[in-house]
């Protein structure tokens, strides 16, 4: 990933609380000349590692699941991203541009036993269902014992201790404050909830 140092973040912490928020992740495997692809839920086992460790499940009829125990992967995981236009700025003849916030990280996939599989299902939903509180959590012990036995064998886990881990937060950190300004009340004026995503992320960055 490219990473201008005005962008570049390196705080574990803060790549962590992305990777919770944004849980869907893209996969890739290089296999011979081809690259491979897959997008799964994570979730994030903070403290396992100084990067920490992901766990994922994939469609075991997915090509990508043949020979991935011991195979080096990649990740990606995308936050908000928005449109800057450059009506937004004070400083005339600016051009257009995209604030986003990226995080990529790598390490070997192995694979998971049955009870660590379902463990990971349960942390799944888990996981997700704590962000639809007042909701009372569904629990994955609602599911019959034979669905659940038919699920098991139709997927794969795996864990990736991530041997790297960076982030790009693109925000407009590099425009002088009258600019940077005018593009937080730019995106802040859309009606979607993405840009004032973005708004939010852009004011955090330059937080002191």
């Amino acid at each position: 990933m490219y990473r201008p140092a005005a962008f570049a973040v390196d705080d574990v912490q803060a790549l962590h609380a992305v990777m919770r928020e944004r849980a869907f992740a893209t996969l890739a495997r290089v296999r011979g000349n081809n690259v491979e692809f897959a997008y799964a839920p994570i979730v994030l086992d903070a403290a396992a590692g100084p990067n920490g460790t992901i766990r994922f499940h994939l469609a075991s009829n997915n090509p990508i699941v043949d020979g991935s125990d011991g195979a080096q992967f990649h990740i990606s995981l995308l936050g908000p991203d928005a449109y800057i236009s450059p009506d937004w700025y004070e400083t005339p003849g600016i051009v257009p541009t995209w604030n986003y916030i990226a995080v990529e990280g790598q390490g070997v996939a192995r694979k998971l036993n049955s009870d660590a599989l379902r463990q990971l299902l349960a942390d799944v939903s888990a996981s997700q269902e704590a962000k639809l509180f007042p909701k009372k959590p569904w629990t994955i012990d609602k599911v019959p014992e034979q669905k659940m036995s038919m699920l098991m064998n139709a997927i794969v886990g795996f864990e990736i201790r991530l041997d790297t881990l960076a982030g790009k937060f693109k925000l407009s950190q590099n425009l002088k404050p009258a600019d940077f300004d005018g593009a937080v009340r730019g995106l802040e004026a859309r009606a979607d909830a993405v840009s004032r995503a973005v708004a939010a992320a852009m004011r955090r960055a330059i937080a002191p």
